[in-house]
């Protein structure tokens, strides 16, 4: 195989260019790449399908305007979960809370057969109470598996920042379960 035989699978960063320069075909396999992600931050932070929906739209719009700023698909991923990130927490703002029911819960949280969809619901309804930067850092490190240091790039803010969230978290997500650590 010669070094200059083309791509048969575009990689995001082609896609990337290609995007930039009108392609709408690269865009919307960027939104295909990415959509779960963008989603999924969305909705385990505020809960509600529709919201999440909203914000996912809103992310790749702000993305579509502003595709010539974004550099490397290193770049996309860490500037979509930034502006989701901010999105949710001007969406939480607005305060239009509702309740979770057991099968939005579960469409969401997958087919698992270990997943005990009473304790979800709970959990659910107990992260909706934590303030919105220890919402927003324990989905992203237990939902979105970030390591704290790409959670304190994402939200801007310095690690023992994120660790102080995470641990105030957690500690009030047990003390509401009745765990004692």
């Amino acid at each position: 195989m010669s070094a200059a035989a083309p791509l048969l699978f575009p990689t995001t960063d082609a896609n990337l260019l290609r995007a930039a320069e009108g392609d709408h075909d690269a865009f919307g396999a960027l939104i295909r790449q990415h959509q779960d992600m963008v989603f999924s931050i969305a909705w385990h932070f505020l809960h509600d399908r529709d919201r999440a929906e909203e914000v996912a739209q809103e992310v790749f719009l702000q993305l579509y305007r502003g595709l010539a700023q974004i550099e490397s698909d290193a770049h996309l991923t860490f500037w979509l979960r930034r502006v989701t990130a901010n999105r949710c927490i001007d969406e939480s703002r607005r305060g239009r809370w509702r309740i979770v029911t057991l099968d939005e819960a579960n469409d969401v949280a997958g087919d698992a057969d270990d997943t005990d969809p009473l304790l979800t619901r709970k959990l659910g309804q107990m992260l909706q109470r934590l303030p919105a930067q220890q919402r927003l850092a324990i989905t992203m490190r237990y939902q979105e598996g970030l390591a704290p240091s790409e959670i304190g790039a994402v939200l801007d803010m310095p690690l023992n920042t994120v660790k102080s969230h995470l641990r105030r978290g957690l500690g009030a997500l047990r003390e509401w379960l009745g765990v004692k650590r």
